[in-house]
């Protein structure tokens, strides 16, 4: 079964445009947990507009299923808090300080001698890796050499081509990237942009899938449809069987 983890940074967001405690973010993840979620992403950038490093902590101390931090490890301050909170799993996502949100994977090959030694730092403390990386058979196969235990696959540009009627030509990349990491017996994540309409044939086509984190959509439709019922729609998309196209 293809796992759900749910991230909070817009619940966070929300709180945040008041300047209290509302919605009250270690209930909601509480309730999320509750509602059926297999676990929590949160992603605290330096500027803190969403998820505060405070969060981090107070997460820790809650959450029960798994937990992952998704961040740039080039920051001091993010290397510190993963590393005191000892998540389930940790993200590394080559972002800067100022983006919105994510939009590249690594250049796992430019980046390589980097990317082992930070890794091998967080395997050390028991904490699982994961790298965010685009669906380029290249990159997939010198994030093989990192020492990560995980890709995550970025899957915005999928998302793009899907919405535009191109789903076939828009899931190949990634069909191809999912083949070489099981080759590499690396395991696979996915996340950015899958929503209630893409997640079931991204889902169905991509080997050996792991578990998908999912936000901004999701957040969305809870607005629509309620958390408990919003998270069991995601779940059930995850329900599939592995096909070709």
């Amino acid at each position: 079964m293809i796992k759900l983890s749910v991230n909070i940074n817009k619940l966070a967001t929300l709180r945040n445009a008041r300047g209290g405690n509302n919605p009250n973010l270690t209930q909601f993840t509480k309730e999320i947990e509750r509602f059926g979620a297999d676990g929590i992403t949160i992603h605290p950038r330096p500027d803190e507009r969403h998820i505060r490093y405070e969060d981090v902590y107070a997460l820790k101390n809650i959450i029960t299923t798994e937990f992952n931090i998704e961040g740039n490890p080039t920051e001091a301050k993010f290397v510190e808090l993963v590393l005191n909170n000892k998540p389930t799993q940790v993200t590394l996502v080559p972002d800067s300080n100022q983006q919105l949100t994510s939009n590249q994977g690594w250049n796992t090959i430019a980046h390589l001698d980097y990317l082992k030694q930070i890794i091998a730092d967080f395997k050390n403390a028991g904490i699982r890796v994961s790298i965010f990386v685009d669906p380029i058979v290249e990159m997939i196969e010198a994030a093989k050499a990192t020492g990560t235990d995980r890709i995550e696959l970025y899957t915005e540009a999928y998302a793009v081509g899907f919405a535009a009627g191109n789903k076939m030509s828009a899931i190949e990349p990634y069909i191809k990237a999912a083949l070489k990491a099981n080759e590499l017996n690396l395991n696979i994540n996915a996340g950015h942009d899958l929503d209630l309409n893409n997640l079931s044939y991204f889902a169905s086509n991509i080997p050996g899938l792991n578990e998908v984190s999912i936000g901004h959509a999701l957040i969305c439709d809870a607005l629509i449809y309620g958390m408990e019922n919003t998270v069991q729609m995601y779940k059930r998309k995850l329900k599939v069987n592995i096909h070709e196209i």
